[in-house]
């Protein structure tokens, strides 16, 4: 049995129907991470409001992250 061929217009269809569904799963993912990331400030107000620095400790890790790379390259 042959192959059915596609037309060129539905082919068009099919390519702008993709695009058009994955732009609004774009924009929803967005909205996601725009809410996760309000979250995440709220988190990070709250921490600071209880005296913990989080860039200090990131910075510690950091440095002990590194030391125990280069550690294992010796």
């Amino acid at each position: 049995m042959p192959k059915e061929q596609i037309s060129k217009e539905e082919q068009v269809g099919f390519h702008k129907g993709a695009l058009t569904t994955l732009a609004k799963e774009r924009e929803e993912m967005i909205r996601i991470l725009s809410i996760v990331e309000q979250l995440m400030q709220m988190h990070i107000k709250g921490l600071k409001e209880l005296g913990v620095d989080l860039q200090q400790e990131a910075q510690a890790t950091s440095k002990n992250s590194k030391r125990k790379i280069e550690d294992s390259l010796k």
